[in-house]
């Protein structure tokens, strides 16, 4: 076998002289040892090879090869070179792989294929050439691959498909052009491909089919025409396709329905939805019995012919959706094979009572966003598994209306009305997994019946605040429900074992009084069986998820926070009740700062007071915390006065301050009315802009009443966090402004003489700066929160936040009016005044008086700046009294 060399030629015979050959070729080779690579041939290099017996696989993919790979055995049955650089293609570089059965070009740099590419592959079925830079069908090279099957020439840059380019390819069955730049169907190409199985135009310019444009075509089953510009259909374009199973119009600008489909016989699926199709005529799909599937949606349907989809025995699936002008159910008499309808986004009022009579065998039906109102029975329809009617006006679900579907598996009815469901309705339901009643007016569910229910979603039903029971939903995994304290039954909350998920259940049963019985001593069971057995329960997922601003048991959580909270009430009220009847019942002069320090006492009486109502809410709910609280008018009016008391108690503090500061240093005589005149003004300007950051959450920024707490909070929704934000910074002016006013205070008249500080209350100015560093103090761990809430820090937990929100947030309430009370000298020459019923007023102070409570009494300007010209002491005893009371003592 010296020197010997096969020649196979392009006939049929000889390949297959080839193949029977080949054998007796490898024999003879193993025997010689020379000349031809058998399966212990070398892989071309970086490549990845496969034998098959005596074929081979070799994979050259993604390595960014510019040239062919040397060195590739003539036995090579695949070769892969996708996605490389070759941007040339060498005449018979490939002609020795006559086994080759399929090569793959794709994602190459490829703008022609010459003459002689393919020469010698006379097995090649498979051909891939898409994601090159083709410009055209290279046909000269393709007109020797006469057993191609397959060929992809799609995602390319064609525009003209000559006639003629596919002459010599009469295996054709698959040809991929879509995502080129076709303009019109290559109707002469085409009709030499009498064995074209399935084609695609899709992604491409076509704006017309022409008649006739497929009339060769009739061994063609799939038909690809969607994502084009297709405006118009030939009346005659679809004759000849008697074998066309499948037909593609979908994302076209078809105006009117293509009524061509009715030479097609054969149809059995049909898409053409998003086009502008606004009617679907009578007996429009009269030509077509086999349908199985119709695809209509997304088109502007305005009109349904009654005998539209009548007589498709066929039909399995119809699916109508976007039809908004639609308003009358569909006739679908004769189509009783159908499984699944889609009727969605149309005006659809009611359904018919024959429903179940025309659809026994349907499975899916999806009606959603109609204007459905009342149901009818759906005890004919004994295979349905899933019904979907959100988005309707559905306002009541009756005993009868899901009677016997034994095998309903889904069960969608959110964002209706629904107001009332029997308490047998879902008693039929044995195979229910899924049930969504989300965002309804639900006061109550039925639990009867609902073994098998997994996901269970409630979620929007601000009226129902009925407790389930776990028992009764043995098989739940994911749960929505209206309020945080509906999941405790179903979660381990606060680390609770079962004797104490039990006892709960004890008081809810008593309160509630929902259990009879027998439904006890089931319950009792219940439980019993489970320490017996020790099984861990399945987690279930719930939501919203009990936590320290959504408590199980109690508001508070903890008693170290209770007793604190109480211990501020009780302070805050007794101090300020206090403080106010000592400055406002006293005969004593009345200078503006005290009287804005007698409003700061109204406000932190109004902050105790709402840290009361939290406190009453606590103790009335304790042990078993209900949403009542939660979701009534209460709690939100408690947080608008609890932010309204907090911003004016800020305000009026920093209106006290700046009054302080930008005191004149002079005396002299004023109007006695004026000041309590702009007093009055200064207290209602704080309190309206306190008013106006208290309604900021009824305008959407925060929200009152998302938590147990009532009080937008920094870790919960964005919104909560904005709101507390904007909150802290208002605050950190206002202490800013404080701080700046002190320190210029105290630089101003530092070191001066006693003239000029002969206007200053010392007493005044110390308690000031008091509050102010206080205040401060407490402020800062507030404002840390809220920014770590905004920032998403993790490390900042809800419970410190619940913390300091009940504790820290409030108790400058109470220390306002004790440093008052402790340490300002007013409050016990008020409180002396007020015992012993003096009824004059304190103005004309003697002298004496005077000298003895200089450094510390005395209110040179802001207790006598409302007192005629003609009380005031002499000049001489102001400056005997200035001299032993000097800013420096302050």
């Amino acid at each position: 076998m010296k020197n010997q060399h096969f020649t196979c030629s392009e006939n049929m015979g000889t390949v297959v002289v080839c193949v029977i050959l080949l054998p007796f070729i490898l024999e003879v080779a193993e025997c010689s040892g020379n000349g031809i690579k058998m399966r212990d041939s070398a892989c071309p290099f970086r490549c990845n090879c496969e034998s098959d017996d005596i074929l081979q696989r070799v994979d050259c993919a993604y390595l960014g090869l510019t040239v062919l790979p040397a060195n590739l055995s003539v036995f090579t049955s695949f070769l892969d070179l996708s996605m490389n650089n070759l941007s040339t293609l060498p005449a018979s570089a490939l002609s020795n792989l006559h086994f080759l059965q399929e090569l793959r070009l794709a994602g190459n740099g490829l703008t022609h294929i010459p003459r002689g590419a393919f020469s010698g592959l006379f097995s090649l079925k498979v051909l891939m050439l898409q994601n090159n830079r083709l410009t055209q069908i290279p046909s000269e090279a393709l007109q020797s691959l006469r057993n191609l099957q397959s060929l992809r020439l799609d995602a390319n840059h064609i525009s003209v498909v000559p006639p003629g380019c596919f002459e010599g390819l009469t295996a054709l069955r698959h040809l991929w052009l879509d995502d080129n730049m076709l303009t019109h169907v290559p109707v002469q190409a085409l009709a030499s491909l009498t064995s074209l199985q399935a084609v695609t135009f899709a992604l491409n310019r076509i704006s017309h089919i022409p008649d006739y444009a497929f009339a060769n075509l009739s061994s063609l089953v799939v038909l690809h025409l969607h994502n084009n510009q297709i405006s118009s259909l030939g009346e005659k374009c679809f004759d000849g396709l008697q074998s066309l199973e499948t037909l593609d119009l979908n994302y076209n600008g078809l105006s009117e329905f293509p009524i061509a489909i009715r030479a097609l016989t054969n149809l059995k699926e049909l898409a053409f939805h998003s086009n502008s199709i606004q009617a679907i005529p009578e007996h429009a799909f009269i030509g077509n019995p086999s349908l199985l599937a119709i695809f209509f949606y997304n088109n502007p349907i305005k009109f349904v012919g009654k005998s539209a989809f009548q007589n498709l025995p066929e039909l399995r699936t119809l699916s109508l959706n976007g039809a908004t002008e639609l308003s009358e159910f569909p006739n679908l008499t004769g189509t009783h094979n159908l499984e699944s309808l889609a009727v969605t986004g149309a005006s659809i009022t009611s359904l018919p009572s024959s429903f179940c009579e025309m659809l026994a065998n349907l499975q899916v039906l999806d009606l959603s966003y109609n204007q459905i109102r009342h149901l009818p029975s759906f005890s004919g329809c004994g295979r349905m598994q899933k019904i979907d009617m959100n988005h309707n006006e559905i306002q009541e679900v009756l005993a009868d209306t899901f009677q016997d579907l034994s095998m309903l598996r889904s069960l969608d009815l959110a964002w209706n009305r629904l107001r009332s469901v029997d308490p047998l309705a879902f008693s039929y339901l044995p195979s229910l997994i899924k049930l969504d009643m989300t965002s309804n007016e639900l006061t109550s569910l039925p639990e009867l019946g609902l073994p098998a229910l997994t996901h269970l979603r409630l979620a929007g039903n601000e009226a129902l605040r009925q407790l389930l029971s776990p028992h009764k939903f043995p098989s739940l995994r994911v749960l929505e429900v209206p309020y945080a304290f509906q999941c405790c039954a179903f979660l381990s909350c606060e680390k609770r074992d079962f004797g104490d998920m039990k006892e709960m259940s004890g008081y809810r049963r008593k309160d509630t009084g929902i259990m009879s019985n027998q439904e006890e001593q089931e319950f009792g069971e219940f439980f019993l069986e489970l320490e017996e057995n020790h099984k861990p329960v399945h987690s279930i997922q719930c939501s919203p998820a009990p936590g320290p601003f959504q408590p199980c048991d109690h508001l508070f959580g903890s008693w170290l926070i209770r007793s604190s909270v109480w211990a501020i009430v009780l302070l805050s009220v007794v101090c300020n009740a206090m403080l106010l009847l000592t400055i406002f019942l006293s005969a004593a002069i009345k200078s503006s700062a005290k009287q804005l320090v007698g409003l700061l006492a109204l406000a932190n009486l109004l902050t105790g007071l709402c840290s009361g109502a939290l406190a009453m809410a606590d103790a009335l709910t304790f042990a078993e915390y209900g949403a009542l609280w939660e979701s009534g008018v209460g709690c939100k009016l408690v947080a608008f006065l609890s932010v309204l008391s907090t911003e004016a108690s800020v305000f009026l503090l920093t209106a006290v301050t700046v009054e302080q500061g930008f005191l004149l240093c002079r005396l002299k005589a004023v109007d006695a009315g004026r000041a309590p005149r702009k007093t009055r003004l200064v207290a209602v300007l704080c309190v309206l802009l306190a008013a106006t950051v208290a309604s900021l959450p009824l305008v959407r920024v925060g929200e009152y009443g998302a938590n147990s707490l009532c009080l937008p909070m920094p870790t919960g929704e964005s919104s909560g966090a904005v709101f507390s934000v904007t909150v802290v910074l208002l605050n950190s002016l206002c202490y800013f402004v404080m701080t700046v006013t002190h320190v210029r205070l105290y630089c101003l008249h530092q070191g001066k003489g006693p003239s000029e500080a002969d206007c200053l209350d010392c007493c005044w100015v110390k308690h000031t700066a008091r509050l102010l560093f206080a205040n401060c103090l407490l402020f800062f761990p507030v404002a840390f929160l809220s920014f770590a809430g905004l920032l998403n820090f993790a490390f900042v937990s809800a419970e410190v936040v619940k913390s300091i929100a009940l504790v820290v947030v409030p108790l400058p309430a109470c220390m306002n009016p004790l440093l008052y009370m402790l340490l300002n000298p007013h409050f016990r020459e008020d409180l002396s005044g007020l015992c012993s019923l003096k009824g004059s007023r304190l103005v004309g102070v003697d002298l004496d008086t005077a000298e003895k409570s200089c450094n510390s009494t005395q209110s040179l300007v802001t207790e006598t700046s409302e007192v005629p010209a003609s009380a005031w002491p002499s000049q001489q005893s102001l400056a005997c009294t200035a001299e032993r009371c000097p800013l420096s003592h302050c």
